[in-house]
């Protein structure tokens, strides 16, 4: 295959393949239409003060003392600025390449017993995509991707003995992804390629719950991998007649299905649960997820007989949050939380306009209003800073030379929440 065309195409894998992976990353593993998004998920493994837990932590279920519902609205708007400092290429920057994205959470427990439980958890791991448009100075590493995912997480959790519970489930998630981005067609019009595909895939949770006092409590879990392979024919418009088209044409690209298999990494957990006054809990929580997984993640098309594939360099993440509960009246409860993600990209290089994540730090503050005993109504907000991402791509004439940053490069987060028991 001709170098040129091949450096073409290798660089349309590494854009679809971080589409899926970074911006999954970013928003889906905390953010829930729950009432601990209060506290930036902070110990979300020991609290298991709701019907939540039961994917949060399912051996927490065996705390609620009667059946319970909970569920919510999630609304989720990135505010994402690319600054141009330099470029090989036509057009500038971006005003704002993010967009509203909707979502929502349903968890039910079911109590068999005191000490047996069982869960559902049911809800979107993400909902969210960049819009760049197409006359940016970066458009031929991505113009538009969206990645959406949809998760059945059923569960079962048991009380071992009056200090120990443990719990586990099973994940079904659905997923679907779409990118498009532009060809460098060598002349007055760009090209386009378009993709969109979908897969199921499976894994499980699974937990432990410690409790050491009425006061204090510690939970781990430990979330397995999710595997999900995308298969689909990439869609080319306006390379008719071209150079480019020829070149594809003739190794076989054309008319030949994309595979990118991309992992849900795995991820462990480790949260406590503090009650310092009858009025006033504190709650942490530390955990670490496999990201470098995705290095080894296949992304291929065949081509001239054999299969021409790509890798992006990764690096697993560290997470630390910490939440504060504290009930100012009889039916009000405030939240306060805070959290900080390491970055799973180290280079300039390696980061693409598909991928504006850095290190992560979220704000986060909330509300929950006891109705009476068997309703409460919330809602919180985090605000999440991505980071400046800065970008350094040297791309040469296939996706030209594109150094900059994003500023701003934030998330607004929020949702609205009720628990019904029963």
């Amino acid at each position: 295959m001709d170098g040129f065309c091949r450096s073409l195409f290798l660089t349309v894998l590494c854009v679809l393949f971080a589409v899926t992976s970074v911006q999954a990353g970013a928003l889906t593993l905390y953010e829930q239409a729950t009432p601990d998004m209060g506290v930036a998920a902070a110990g979300r493994q020991a609290a298991a003060q709701d019907a939540s837990t039961a994917s949060g932590n399912p051996a927490g279920m065996t705390r609620l003392d009667r059946s319970q519902a909970e569920g919510g609205f999630l609304g989720i708007y990135p505010k994402t600025k690319f600054k141009v400092q330099e470029t090989s290429e036509s057009g500038g920057g971006v005003g704002n390449a993010g967009y509203f994205s909707p979502g929502g959470t349903l968890y039910y427990v079911h109590s068999l017993s005191q000490d047996l439980k069982l869960g559902m958890g049911l809800g979107s791991y993400m909902g969210a995509g960049l819009d760049y448009g197409d006359k940016w100075a970066g458009r031929y590493y991505a113009e538009k991707v969206e990645l959406f995912t949809v998760f059945i997480n059923p569960s079962v959790g048991y009380r071992v003995s009056p200090w120990l519970s443990i719990g586990a489930g099973v994940n079904v998630v659905y997923g679907e992804m779409s990118a498009k981005t532009a060809i460098n067609t060598l002349g007055s019009d760009d090209g386009r390629l378009k993709y969109d595909a979908s897969d199921v895939g499976y894994g499980f949770n699974a937990g432990a719950l410690l409790e050491v006092s009425p006061q204090t409590r510690f939970g781990i879990t430990y979330i397995s991998e999710v595997q999900l392979d995308f298969k689909d024919e990439p869609k080319f418009d306006n390379i008719e007649g071209t150079g480019i088209e020829a070149l594809l044409r003739a190794s076989g690209v054309i008319d030949s299905d994309l595979k990118v298999n991309w992992n849900i990494p795995q991820q462990v957990a480790i949260g406590a649960y503090q009650e310092l006054t009858q009025d006033l809990v504190l709650v942490a929580t530390v955990n670490w997820q496999d990201w470098s997984s995705l290095g080894g993640a296949e992304i291929s098309v065949p081509v001239d007989g054999s299969t021409a594939s790509t890798e992006l360099q990764w690096r697993d993440t560290y997470h630390v949050g910490l939440g504060a509960y504290y009930r100012v009246a009889e039916p009000w409860q405030l939240m306060l939380g805070w959290a900080y993600d390491t970055s799973p990209i180290s280079s300039t290089k390696d980061r693409s306009p598909a991928m504006p994540v850095d290190r992560q730090i979220r704000y986060a503050a909330g509300v929950q209003y006891e109705w009476n005993k068997d309703i409460a109504l919330g809602f919180a907000y985090t605000l999440i800073d991505a980071g400046d991402c800065k970008i350094n791509k040297k791309g040469g004439a296939v996706t030209g030379d594109l150094e900059g940053k994003y500023d701003p490069n934030l998330i607004h987060a929020f949702n609205l929440n009720f628990v019904y028991r029963f």
